[in-house]
């Protein structure tokens, strides 16, 4: 199945900043993340089609997942 994935920040650095990915059906965000290898401790939120979900979160067929780091400073 096809998702659309979009890295946001310091995690589209040396990789991509939108990208359509072909995954194995009923994947979770989090096998996402570590597939992509980007750094779990520096997730702040994720987003599937438009609303907050979890790591654990299932993807669907052309969902639109936007993958953020924490934001620091001030």
């Amino acid at each position: 199945m096809n998702i659309h994935v979009q890295l946001i920040g310091l995690f589209k650095t040396g990789r991509f900043d939108q990208k359509t990915l072909d995954v194995p059906e009923g994947i979770r965000v989090d096998e996402v993340i570590a597939t992509l290898g980007l750094p779990r401790q520096l997730f702040g939120i994720v987003l599937i089609n438009d609303l907050h979900a979890e790591p654990a979160s299932q993807l669907r067929e052309g969902d639109r997942l936007v993958l953020m780091p924490i934001v620091d400073g001030g």
